[in-house]
């Protein structure tokens, strides 16, 4: 990383401090909740995965099958999450999100939005519409993020 990266008021610090902020209130509203990043990350999955199994909850969250059993222990204790045994297969069990648990993050992708908005407030309709073509300018050769 060179100087002009690490100046806070360089673009790529910019970035940067623009991520941080976003990050935080996500963060802060899942504390809020009494949850970490991982399990709320779990639980979202869930919600659009209903059923999965804990190998594809390990390689989605890129973590051990071990970290995602103790998460899953911990989302049940609460009520969050429930395992189910399918019929004729004993050892395989799929997961499942609680209505508890779909509700606790429920307001997630609103609150996301609630974030930009306020991140975007100086900027007026004009100026978002350029900022976003800019943007969209500079991603345009990037990799795809992954989960």
């Amino acid at each position: 990383m060179d100087a002009q990266e690490s100046t806070p008021g360089s673009i790529l610090g910019l970035f940067r401090w623009i991520g941080w902020a976003q990050r935080k209130a996500g963060e802060d509203w899942i504390r809020a909740r009494d949850l970490t990043h991982e399990q709320s990350f779990v639980l979202g999955y869930l919600v659009q995965n209903p059923g999965a199994i804990q190998r594809d909850i390990a390689d989605v969250s890129r973590t051990s099958a071990a970290s995602v059993s103790s998460l899953l222990q911990g989302l049940e204790r609460r009520g969050l999450v429930e395992r189910r045994t399918e019929a004729g297969n004993e050892r395989s069990k799929r997961v499942y999100a609680t209505n508890d648990g779909a509700e606790l993050i429920a307001g997630f992708d609103t609150a996301i939005g609630e974030i930009e908005e306020e991140l975007l407030a100086p900027l007026d309709q004009s100026e978002r519409d350029t900022l976003h073509t800019l943007l969209t300018k500079v991603t345009a050769e990037l990799p795809q993020p992954t989960r």
